[in-house]
């Protein structure tokens, strides 16, 4: 399980020495990676629904609990099939929508990093792990949606994606540390299991907020909904892959996982069915305000989101059968449209619908496929999204609580989307054949592979909803309800009250499509209301963000070096010094053992520090400090550290040198401190020495663990093989760490080295 996440990220590595060895065909060289892991999923299908789950896990950090452990149950089949089956098609699709791009190599490596991540957030069994990967879909959708970074607004928009995300991360965060806390575990299966322990401690509230933060950001729920529509500005395959079976389901995720555990109660219900309708209401009333056919799939997709979690706040065993039959409806359709609308603007030159008519002839494919997508948006008999549709009402009838709210929001947001799904499937395609950038002409074979085969399974699924309801949906619903659930789907579900809700929401909606640039005229007179919505909320604080930083950088950021020491060692001594007086209080127990020379060498070496600070001239002062230096090299000597002290001696002759040197080259003190700023330095230095001397001599005498000296000197010989003990630390103990400050010096050095290149280039030059 974890080679199917993690060769990914291998394969990413590889990618420019495929794309050096395949050319044009390393999109469908590397499409073999998820078709290979949606073929893997498909076998371990009977397992998982004869079982109930795959377990695996490899030890981590076992000295803290945590370890990389993968759960595959029936939730995260579905969602890996997607995940893996939608990526296989995107790759492809991307093979010939950036044919020829020259950054189209880094486009793999971004995708299919992103893929990995998306399948560790959806396998993840600890919670640690699933943090881990709900961080890299973060940081790998950033780089996609800013994949055309010379494009500012492609820039500004994935870095709104990020903040939104990234912020909802770190409640994410939080909430799996209290999750932790209070089931005493980072196993989502140990902890899932006694979800009345969770649901019952009094840290409930809190933990339920925090991960629901993580959640609705993730997902777009209102009011963070407004980062998914400006990343459009990413390419059509980022927002066909990321907007119909990854990203923004990852919440929707999220939420399902924990259902079982956290689900059921009043506050679950509340936050969920309220925050849900009213994101479906919203991302189905803006999909009709823009013109531009990526912005209207995208508010589209908003809807879509806003009914999942609404379904998953109904509860019950029905709801959770209309969820899992919504999401891969919804998968299967948004990513077919968002594919057409790529072509469209691939074949066109735009992706203003304003701008699109009588496509049909020119684009006959392409037409169809949007065509039977948008009739399954659009909950249109025989398609797949009918029957979700069908469920979603059936659902929202029974509904425990807030019925009537819930059935109006849903009936609202139904017409409104068929309306979304006219707009997409009619208007570019009918009507008379308006000029466009591009001569209109059919795309290529690997563009219209991916919608024709999920548009034929929206029209196969419709007509046979039994083939995903036993094998796929029910293992997913019994996982979401955390009991066993039986699913029995089929297309005619008899004339009642939720068909009538459809034909109802058919009609109005084709009425507000024909009607369109009427109701976007009376939309557009509450522009001013409307545009100031979260998205000018967000844009408010950021504009505080910059104004608040540039006053913090004028009142610390003085430019004076001496201001910033004394600003960190106040800072320092403050807190420390309280932490350390609360701890002990004024009374300190510490014995002193010194003998006279020590002593003899300290008062010597403090002499010399307080004569440096008294000396006019520079030399003086620097040769007075290598005094000071020299006094610490004998304090290791008397402490038998004789390589410290030769170390000691060398660099501090090395410096002295260096110092006088650089020296003779500066100008004289042109001015020399005050008495009081020289009495305030004073202060300054003073506490902190004091604080420093408090604070290895309180650490000194406390015994709360075992000295790693002895394991130094006990396994120094065995180990290490060497009598000097220093040396052992430092080539074996910690090696990696002298390693690292080898690194950073040897980068250091580079540096010099390459400005004292360009000064004598500088200087050669005319």
């Amino acid at each position: 399980m974890q080679i199917a996440v993690l060769t990914g990220f291998v394969l990413a590595i590889l990618v420019p020495l495929l794309s050096r060895c395949c050319g044009s065909r390393t999109g469908l060289v590397l499409a073999l990676y998820p078709a290979a892991v949606a073929f893997w999923l498909v076998s371990l299908a009977p397992e998982v629904l004869q079982s109930g789950g795959i377990y695996f896990e490899q030890a981590w950090a076992p000295s803290l609990g945590l370890s990389l452990s993968f759960w595959l149950d029936g939730l995260s089949l579905l969602f890996g099939l997607l995940i893996s089956g939608i990526g296989t098609l995107i790759i492809i699709y991307a093979s010939g929508y950036l044919h020829g791009h020259p950054q189209l190599a880094r486009f793999y490596v971004l995708i299919l990093s992103f893929m990995s991540s998306m399948l560790g957030v959806v396998m993840a069994d600890g919670l640690m792990t699933l943090f881990v990967f709900w961080e890299l879909t973060s940081i790998t959708s950033y780089l996609l949606i800013g994949f055309n970074h010379e494009d500012a607004a492609a820039r500004k928009s994935a870095l709104q994606g990020l903040l939104v995300t990234f912020t909802g991360g770190l409640a994410l965060l939080s909430g799996l540390i209290l999750l932790n806390v209070v089931g005493g575990s980072w196993s989502l299966q140990t902890l899932l299991s006694d979800g009345e322990a969770l649901r019952e401690h009094a840290l409930y509230l809190p933990m339920l907020l925090c991960l629901l933060g993580g959640a609705f950001t993730k997902s777009a729920q209102f009011p963070f909904h407004f980062w998914l529509p400006n990343a459009m500005a990413a390419p059509t395959p980022v927002s066909a892959y990321l907007h119909s079976a990854t990203m923004v389901k990852a919440g929707i995720y999220l939420m399902a996982r924990l259902q079982p555990g956290l689900g059921g109660t009043e506050a679950w219900m509340t936050i969920l069915c309220v925050v849900g309708a009213i994101t479906m209401v919203v991302g189905a009333f803006l999909a009709i305000r823009f013109t531009g056919i990526k912005k209207v799939l995208a508010y589209s997709t908003i809807m879509a989101l806003g009914t999942l979690t609404m379904l998953l706040g109904i509860g019950g065993e029905a709801a959770m059968i209309a969820f899992v039959t919504f999401l891969a409806a919804h998968s299967l359709y948004k990513g077919a449209l968002f594919m057409v609308a790529g072509a469209l603007d691939h074949e066109t030159g735009t992706k203003d619908i304003d701008e699109m008519g009588g496509l049909r002839r020119a684009m006959p494919v392409t037409a169809l496929c949007a065509f039977v997508a948008a009739l399954s948006l659009g909950g249109v008999i025989p398609l797949f999204g009918f029957v979700a549709k069908e469920l979603m009402f059936e659902v929202v009838l029974d509904a425990p609580r807030f019925t009537g709210f819930l059935i109006g929001m849903s009936l609202l947001a139904s017409v409104l989307v068929v309306a979304a799904a006219g707009i997409v499937a009619l208007r570019p395609f009918f009507g008379a054949l308006k000029p466009t950038p591009k001569e209109p002409h059919e795309a290529p074979l690997a563009m219209l592979a991916g919608p024709c085969v999920l548009a034929c399974l929206s029209l196969v699924l419709g007509f046979m909803p039994w083939l995903a309801g036993g094998p796929l949906l029910a293992p997913a619903a019994s996982a979401v309800m955390g009991a066993e659930v039986v699913t029995d789907l089929y297309l005619w579900h008899g004339i009642n009250t939720a068909l009538m809700m459809s034909m109802f929401s058919l009609c109005v909606g084709l009425l507000v499509c024909w009607r369109w640039a009427n109701v976007r005229a009376v939309i557009h007179r509450f522009s001013p209301i409307l545009d100031r919505g979260p998205e000018a909320v967000y844009w408010k604080l950021m504009d505080l963000l910059v104004r608040v930083a540039e006053w913090q950088t004028r009142l610390l950021q003085s430019g004076y070096m001496r201001n910033y020491l004394i600003l960190t060692l106040l800072t320092f001594t403050g807190l420390t010094g309280y932490t350390l007086l609360v701890r002990h209080g004024p009374e300190f127990d510490i014995t002193l053992d010194v003998r006279l020379q020590e002593v003899v060498v300290a008062l010597v070496t403090a002499a010399s520090a307080i004569m440096a600070c008294m000396m006019r001239s520079r030399l003086a002062a620097v040769a007075t400090a290598g005094v000071m230096g020299f006094g610490i090299a004998l304090i290791f000597l008397l402490f038998s550290a004789p390589d410290l002290a030769i170390t000691q001696l060398l660099i501090e002759t090395l410096t002295v040198i260096l110092l006088i040197l650089v020296l003779f080259r500066m100008p004289q003190f042109s001015s020399l401190s005050t008495p009081m700023e020289r009495a305030r330095d004073m202060l300054v230095a003073v506490s902190t020495g004091v604080l420093m001397t408090l604070l290895i001599l309180t650490v000194l005498a406390q015994d709360l663990f075992t000295p790693i000296s002895e394991y130094m000197i006990e396994n120094s010989v065995p180990l290490g093989h060497g009598h000097n003990i220093v040396n052992v630390i430092l080539v074996d103990f910690r090696a990696l760490d002298t390693l690292g400050e080898i690194f950073v010096l040897s980068l250091a050095a580079i540096g010099v080295l390459a400005m004292l290149r360009l000064q004598a280039k500088e200087k050669k030059a005319p």
